[in-house]
């Protein structure tokens, strides 16, 4: 590789990576938010939480690299017109598709960490995510318990807790009324949530129970200083949990009828094609952004109305392709659009990339390259 090819590719690392952090952090803040309550208020611990919303972040992650790539292709080809350092490369012979060369090759390689991702990491990470969500809802972990109020755990048993001191609830009552002839009522001084090998327990310490008769009106009375209560008749087994689109691999989603997911089928092939698709919108954005700034008359003092044209091409047709997934979730016959846009948009771009006549990019044509140089 030449050395102003390796130059221009340094260029652009630095401000993809920036980029990046940016708006991987945008995305994670937003995404942690629904889960902060979990720590706020319902005593989850610090390293759970971090773990939880971390699992969340490959979802969004294969979606960020195309558009991070993007403004900082934007951002440095920009730069380097304004320093006309773009100019005396081309009075030095080198080609447009040379100095493109740089920001494709970049493209390639976030298509490829994209396409990791969205087929590998992105299912494993969201099933995982998935998986613990469903342990804090299904088993009725303490993180679930209300302070200060009443909260059901099944039709007909009720527990209160008073307050929380870590892991410990203080303050317990427990009324179990499935059975209606003879209700069940616990109090105990402090309890714990505890999963087992057998399932969840509700362990409670200095207490009592009782229980009464309706029919003798007999008052039944056990002091206690260790009690366990078995959840596991309230629980759901997580081998019964149904797995989402985004939880499978890509050669589950497009044999719907092995998973048992007729009914799914378009939405199912809907986010299998949309994980093949997005990764190459990179190349899509690419092609759009050489195209506004390499081609027209330069112009040292910015080529805002280049970028803006560039920016509102990209959103047109990344806001298509969002909408084509969706459509496609309803409707697969419409699948061959999704592969459509992108190649559409890449070859609409390239196309202005090889002519003559960019005008809407900024008024004169620009004048011809001395050569085809390294």
């Amino acid at each position: 590789m030449p050395r102003y090819q390796r130059y221009l590719l340094r260029q652009l690392v630095g401000p993809f990576l920036f980029v990046t952090l940016g708006l991987t952090a945008v995305v994670w803040l937003s995404q942690s938010l629904r889960i902060i309550d979990l720590i706020v208020n319902k005593g989850l611990s610090f390293g759970a939480f971090l773990l939880m919303s971390m699992l969340v972040l490959p979802t969004f992650l294969s979606a960020i690299l195309p558009i991070a790539f993007f403004c900082s292709l934007l951002f440095v080809y920009n730069r380097l017109t304004i320093d006309s350092e773009l100019v005396c490369l081309r009075a030095a012979g080198i080609s447009q598709w040379s100095l493109a060369k740089p920001a494709l090759m970049m493209a390639t390689i976030i298509v490829v960490v994209a396409y990791a991702i969205g087929m590998y990491v992105m299912p494993i990470s969201h099933r995982e995510f998935k998986e613990r969500q469903f342990v804090l809802r299904s088993e009725h972990s303490a993180l679930l318990l209300e302070e200060g109020s009443f909260n059901s755990l099944t039709e007909g048993v009720t527990v209160y807790i008073r307050d929380r001191e870590g892991g410990s609830l203080n303050g317990i009552l427990v009324h179990d009324a499935r059975e209606q002839e003879s209700p069940i009522t616990m109090m105990a001084e402090r309890g714990l949530l505890v999963q087992t090998d057998q399932g969840p327990r509700f362990i409670l310490f200095n207490g009592h129970r009782q229980q009464i008769d309706r029919d003798s009106t007999r008052l039944s009375l056990l002091n206690f200083e260790r009690y366990t209560i078995d959840l596991g008749e309230f629980a759901q087994r997580q081998g019964d949990r149904w797995r989402e689109p985004r939880e499978r691999f890509v050669d589950e989603l497009l044999d719907p009828n092995s998973q048992g997911a007729d009914r799914m089928r378009s939405k199912f092939l809907s986010e299998a094609h949309n994980r093949i698709v997005s990764p190459l919108f990179a190349y899509t954005f690419a092609a759009i952004g050489l195209a506004a700034l390499l081609m027209g008359n330069v112009d040292r003092r910015g080529q805002w109305r280049r970028m803006l044209v560039a920016i509102a091409a990209a959103v047109m047709f990344q806001a298509l392709a969002l909408f084509l997934v969706n459509a496609t979730a309803k409707n697969g016959n419409l699948i061959p659009l999704m592969y459509l846009n992108p190649i559409l948009a890449t070859a609409a771009a390239i196309a202005v990339l090889r002519s003559r006549w960019p005008r809407f990019l900024g008024g004169r044509a620009a004048a011809p390259e001395p050569g085809a140089g390294g």
